[in-house]
């Protein structure tokens, strides 16, 4: 009488984002990637920079430099879908982007959809202008400001974000 087959071993799931900790989030560009910083202590989250995209890819130094400044527990990349969620150009970008983190920086890293975020960060940037918190030279950091957007969906909604392995 032979032994039943033993199942191949599941693959080891990616891990998760502490749900008490900081993480920073990415709206990934063509020509530029905006950043922004927020925790679970809070439900805002705070655009913090701008990284430049050039011909070979992200400025990774400039990334790594935030990484060491602010000392994520994980990273959250903004997932552009259309607004009926199919892919666009940009979403394997997004994708590479996210695997990228992954690998180099070694943080849990999760993709959340991120429909509408720069009309909302637009929306919000036209308010600071109209409160006179902002000028229009600032209008550069309209991609970090989605960034916070971006972190403020996963902070409110942290199971709908898909893990990058």
């Amino acid at each position: 009488m032979s032994e039943p087959a033993t199942p191949a071993p599941a693959a080891p799931a990616p891990p998760t984002i502490r749900r008490d900790g900081t993480v920073l989030g990415f709206d990934v560009g063509s020509r530029r990637i905006g950043v922004a910083i927020g925790s679970s202590f809070g439900t805002h989250a705070r655009a913090i920079a701008v990284v430049d995209v050039h011909g070979n890819g992200p400025d990774w130094t400039a990334v790594e430099r935030l990484i060491k400044e602010w000392r994520p527990d994980g990273l959250v990349v903004g997932d552009p879908l259309t607004l009926d969620g199919q892919d666009q150009p940009n979403r394997k970008r997004a994708q590479g982007f996210a695997r990228q983190l992954r690998e180099r920086f070694k943080l849990p890293v999760v993709l959340v959809d991120e429909r509408s975020s720069s009309v909302e960060a637009a929306r919000r940037f036209a308010v600071e202008r109209a409160e006179g918190r902002k000028r229009r030279r600032d209008a550069a950091a309209l991609d970090a400001v989605a960034a916070a957007v971006i972190i403020e969906r996963w902070l409110s909604c942290p199971d709908d974000a898909t893990p990058v392995s």
